[in-house]
């Protein structure tokens, strides 16, 4: 599965807004002027770094396992594969509860 980066533009700004928020962007960017020349640094801990690497690590792994799909061609073709319909029936009663669930938030 790969994890795809996407950003949402922001919402615009209603009507008497414009006025607070630029007062109030301009006072962040003084004492972001403010804070680098006081020498203030950030440290976002160990977590960031392996959020890091586990996102390497996932977009680096393949989507589909090549080596699973041949032997299963292989063992439709040869009459091999057997389907168990209760376990497809109850993974996809599972699937629509979960859809469900998800659509009443």
């Amino acid at each position: 599965m790969k994890i795809e980066k996407t950003s949402k533009p922001l919402p615009t700004p209603a009507a008497g807004e414009t006025g607070s928020r630029a007062s109030a962007a301009r006072s962040a960017d003084n004492k972001d002027s403010t804070a680098e020349n006081s020498g203030t640094s950030v440290h976002l801990g160990s977590t960031t770094a392996q959020l890091r690497s586990m996102e390497s690590s996932i977009a680096s792994s393949p989507l589909v396992d090549a080596k699973k799909v041949t032997e299963i061609k292989q063992a439709i073709s040869e009459g091999r594969f057997k389907v168990n319909s209760g376990i497809v029936a109850d993974r996809l009663i599972n699937s629509v509860q979960d859809l469900i669930t998800a659509s009443k938030r």
